[in-house]
């Protein structure tokens, strides 16, 4: 599903973000990204997200070569990537329904499958009853369920979560790993960056660590402990 094969990305300050990364993950899985402030994890996701390209190595995301492509394939390759932020993004001048819609909508999805897959996600995050209220009327984690529902309505194959809980009390925390979990049951690759060490601890989903742009620990039973 996603797969860096000796990715090295260097920065004009002579910093390598990543050098020679070497990742596996299969369709399916549910991975944490971990490391501290600077280790590469948010150039790895601007890397899958074709915001930047590898200096060397190659790049596939659902079993395509995605290392050099044309600015005209961007958006094709990011139809196959859901992104939830830490900061929510969501548009304050639509509701909870037109946020969500609106992810269909610029990629020309028609009216009535945008009737169709909005309150079926809505359902899905547990805010069907939320669907005519402004951002500022939501709680963070009813904004975070906005933000994980509009990543998810044009059916990506991979969900990429940066600090999704980041902002949120422990509580509400647990609530939208509940959320991402429940959408990883249904078939969609997860990949989450986090600092948050209680979540990768009870989890017990696959880690990878990353330190100075390599990786330093791939561990499939999850970490206890682990300092990162």
């Amino acid at each position: 599903m996603i797969r860096l094969q000796n990715v090295v990305k260097e920065y004009k300050n002579g910093v390598k973000a990543l050098n020679d990364v070497n990742i596996h993950i299969e369709k399916g899985d549910f991975v944490f990204l971990v490391g501290s402030s600077g280790a590469g994890k948010s150039t790895l996701i601007k890397l899958l997200m074709k915001e930047i390209d590898p200096d060397k190595g190659k790049l596939y995301l659902a079993n395509k070569d995605i290392t050099k492509v044309t600015n005209r394939s961007i958006p094709e390759i990011r139809r196959l990537i859901g992104m939830v932020f830490q900061d929510f993004r969501l548009l304050q001048n639509k509701t909870v329904y037109e946020n969500i819609a609106f992810a269909m909508e610029i990629i020309g999805q028609s009216a009535k499958e945008i009737r169709r897959q909005v309150p079926k996600v809505l359902n899905l995050v547990g805010l069907s009853h939320k669907a005519d209220s402004f951002p500022n009327q939501l709680s963070g984690g009813e904004q975070q369920r906005v933000s994980i529902a509009r990543a998810i309505v044009n059916n990506p194959t991979v969900l990429i979560a940066d600090e999704p809980t980041g902002n949120l009390d422990p509580d509400t925390a647990w609530e939208i790993m509940n959320v991402l979990k429940d959408i990883n049951r249904r078939g969609t690759t997860v990949l989450m960056a986090t600092h948050a060490k209680d979540i990768v601890d009870v989890m017990q989903k696959r880690v990878i660590a990353l330190s100075e742009g390599k990786v330093t620990r791939d561990d499939r039973k999850g970490v206890y402990g682990y300092e990162f």
